[in-house]
């Protein structure tokens, strides 16, 4: 697939990638710098820090932990004592 780099520097996103990203007029796009190409993903508004704040209970939180062992951990659960 591609585009068009315009004069304004714009381009127009084909319409099988927006349907396929869930794109819409307004969303935002990070752009990778790291990447040896050009890549570029939907922004999404979710903020880890709010949503911390919010579960207030889970403020320990860690990144790679599944829904279940959060809300185990919270609970109290321990299969040693089943």
């Amino acid at each position: 697939m591609q585009a068009t780099v315009s004069s304004k520097y714009q381009i127009t996103i084909p319409a099988k990638l927006r349907k396929k990203f869930h794109l819409k007029p307004g969303m935002k796009l990070l752009f990778d710098e790291q990447a040896s190409d050009l890549r570029a993903k939907p922004k999404h508004d979710f903020d880890l820090e709010a949503m911390r704040g919010a579960l207030g209970a889970a403020k320990n939180f860690e990144p790679g932990k599944t829904s279940t062992q959060i809300l185990r951990e919270l609970r109290g659960y321990d299969r040693s004592s089943l």
